[in-house]
């Protein structure tokens, strides 16, 4: 099997190191130091340089254990790499004299304007840096690689022919969120590039402002037609579902779903029909929400096409409500709730029944505008690619084998045009980029972050010309279907635990992310919802149009019911029909009032091998907005269980079994907690928590599962 992801190594490499720090799955090789080596100067030793020894070559080279990098002649701290920061970020002045004109001190003259105007729009000034000059200082590259070579990956061959670069330490944020050494072991059929039309700054700002109206848009059918305000986040759930069962061209909004009421968007609003009903804390307060209730009911009912007995059964129930209230001021509020409930029971059914139509109506007016949107969007993005000479039908289909390798990032067959400039400057640790007036921020860490991944998974680029900005259509496309309200979207993009990720990676073989993005992905290989601009970044796609055929999975779905069906779905679809060892680690929140389809189905499922519940507020989420938010406010605690499902085929289980041993490993990952946010608000009980014991009085208990995979009472351990 091959991969893009795993390079094959000459057997000299073991006398000199990749100067780009990569790994591949054969064990790295250990400089030799067999001849006695004199001392550096402290600073570089404490940089992390070494002088080794070469058999091969006979003389002697250095070593950052650090960087992984090699050189031949003696490093200098401070010059820039292109290699290991190719945008210059992280370069430092060095000490030393200042230089002429007529030199840089390392070797290169001074460029011309008519050079500088040559390079792309989106390769920004690399900052003056100052160095001693000396006769043994090499010339610094232009580029980090070559076209069509695996960007972190650098061959022996390529060292003798040119003079490695000494660089400074890469910028490393104080604290990491991401392991993105860890090589897969998810294997795929082979397939042919995308024909997604290719990201542009200028129809990606087209498409924000279009998505923005359509949110208001959403927001006025509501306050018109039913005086509520829009369920929170029920448009952002509203696109995932959709995005099931859409088969339009756009990455963000649908235009060819089937049917048009969207289930998700029908339901969220008629929840909040006649008034939105929320947490209550104290007696005055429930008192209050009954009283409106009853008043919203009795409106509704009047003032819209009801039937007799629709009017006669709201209005008697209403008027009994009002009575009780004014005869009974000693209920307490647990009172005022059951009358709540009974009320909501009896004019519910009739509420809603003279809502239906206008619900509908909204659903599908916010489906019709959203496919007009991407009518003009594709139109704008067709018209650009024309004006820079670009067939879009012209693409001539890429020949591919029917063999088994290793997943790689999805590669787009329509050429990209020319990008824009995109500004970028830096806040403190906030990296800025700004396109038209638009900025988008992103803290430096995972701007640091995104540029790795870009060099590990780009191979249109090798200059980083297009760097910025896809990164600004990156950030962009996430802002925008987040929505721009406080912390709006970021639930539906939490993720877990640093520790649970390397628990899952360390016990059960875990290298692959089913649902993340560039900014909140733990591994370099993930899928995630845009493929168009993704793909640059390390995804393979949506996951529901990912077919594994072995390895070990991660899921943590955006909990959009729809979604997670289809999800649970597409993994009994893959394990059914695979030979190879599978094996699917799913976190879905644990709703049991009433419960999910998803969660039933997987509970049910013939390849559940083992499950575990993680009760409400005793554990936490990284939050969706981490590539943003302050460092204090990045976890957060959940306010409802969690269930933990294993879903493996026989393969599977032999190789990645849910032993005693293993769940306990795992477990404690989750309590190495103690620094996230309280909850948001009291916690909601459901029907399956209600008759819990206290969290003392629970026992772990695992057994171990050694029966075939039709077994039908897996084990399920409660933390």
């Amino acid at each position: 099997m091959t991969s893009e992801n795993h390079g094959t190594e000459k057997a000299d490499s073991a006398m000199v190191m990749s100067p780009t720090g990569s790994t591949s799955q054969a064990a790295p090789f250990s400089p030799s130091t067999s001849k006695p080596i004199q001392e550096l100067p402290d600073e570089l030793v404490q940089a992390g340089w070494s002088k080794c020894w070469s058999k091969r070559e006979n003389r002697p080279y250095y070593f950052n254990r650090f960087t992984n990098q090699s050189l031949w002649e003696m490093p200098v701290l401070g010059q820039h790499d292109v290699i290991s920061d190719p945008l210059g970020l992280n370069a430092a002045p060095a000490s030393g004299e200042a230089m002429s004109d007529t030199g840089l001190g390392n070797g290169q003259r001074k460029r011309h304007p008519s050079e500088d105007a040559q390079a792309g729009p989106n390769s920004f000034k690399r900052p003056k840096v100052e160095i001693p000059v000396t006769p043994t200082t090499p010339t610094v590259p232009i580029s980090p690689s070559t076209p069509g070579v695996k960007p972190w990956v650098n061959t022996t061959d390529d060292k003798q022919g040119q003079t490695s670069v000494p660089a400074p330490a890469p910028y490393r944020p104080s604290v990491v969120y991401w392991d993105l050494d860890v090589q897969t072991n998810a294997v795929i059929r082979e397939r042919a590039p995308a024909n997604h039309l290719p990201p542009h700054p200028e129809i990606e700002l087209q498409r924000a402002q279009l998505t923005t109206k359509l949110r208001q848009h959403y927001h006025e059918l509501c306050s018109q037609r039913e005086g509520i305000e829009p369920p929170r986040e029920s448009f952002n759930r509203w696109l995932l579902e959709r995005k099931v069962v859409d088969k339009g061209l756009d990455p963000l909004l649908p235009s060819e779903c089937d049917p048009v009421i969207s289930p998700s968007m029908f339901r969220e609003i008629m929840n909040d029909i006649p008034i939105r009903l929320s947490r209550i804390k104290y007696k005055e307060e429930a008192r209050k929400l009954l009283f409106k209730y009853a008043e919203a009911a009795k409106k509704m009912i009047d003032s819209r096409n009801a039937t007799p007995d629709s009017r006669k059964v709201v209005k008697w129930n209403v008027e009994d409500t009002m009575n009780w209230l004014r005869r009974d001021h000693s209920a307490s509020k647990e009172d005022y709730m059951d009358r709540l409930e009974h009320l909501r029971k009896q004019c519910g059914p009739h509420v809603a029944s003279v809502a239906k139509d206008s619900v509908e109506g909204i659903c599908s007016k916010i489906y019709h505008i959203s496919a007009e949107y991407v009518r003009r969007i594709r139109q704008a993005h067709l018209t650009l690619l024309k004006e820079c000479n670009i067939s879009v039908d012209g693409t001539e289909p890429t020949e591919v084998q029917d063999r088994l390798v290793y997943c790689y990032p999805v590669r787009l067959s329509i050429l990209s045009p020319p990008q824009p400039r995109v500004e970028l400057h830096f806040e403190n640790d906030v990296a800025c980029l700004r396109y038209k007036g638009e900025m988008v921020k992103v803290n430096r860490g995972h701007f640091s972050k995104l540029e790795l991944l870009y060099r590990y998974s780009c191979i249109d680029d090798p200059r980083f010309e297009k760097f910025l900005s896809r990164v600004w259509c990156l950030n962009k496309r996430y802002q925008v279907m987040f929505g721009s309200g406080v912390n709006e979207g970021s639930g539906l993009q939490g993720a877990l635990p640093v520790p649970v990720f390397e628990a899952l990676n360390k016990q059960f073989g875990v290298t692959f992310e089913c649902f993340a993005s560039p900014l909140n992905c733990y591994f370099k290989q993930f899928c995630s919802a845009f493929p168009d601009i993704d793909g640059f970044f390390g995804s393979r796609g949506p996951f529901l149009s990912f077919s594994p055929a072995s390895g070990s999975f991660e899921a943590n779905p955006p909990f959009c019911e729809e979604l997670m069906d289809a999800m649970v779905k597409h993994f009994e679809d893959l394990l059914e029909h695979s030979s190879e060892p599978l094996s699917f680690i799913i976190f879905v929140p644990e709703w049991r009032d009433p419960p999910t389809p998803a969660l039933t189905r997987m509970e049910a499922s013939r390849f559940r091998r083992h499950q575990m519940i993680v009760p409400a507020l005793e554990h936490e989420y990284r939050s969706g907005s981490q590539h943003i938010c302050k460092r204090e406010e990045m976890y957060y605690k959940s306010v409802h269980g969690t269930a933990v499902i294993f879903l493996q085929n026989n393969g599977g289980f032999s190789k990645w079994e849910p032993t005693t041993e293993r769940i306990q490993e795992f477990l404690a990952a989750y309590k190495v907690c103690g620094r996230s946010l309280p909850s948001p608000g009291p916690s909601s009980t459901s029907t399956g928590d209600k008759d819990s014991k206290p969290v003392q009085e629970r026992v772990a208990k695992t057994q171990d599962d050694s029966s075939p995979v039709d077994k039908t009472a897996p084990d399920t351990t409660n933390i």
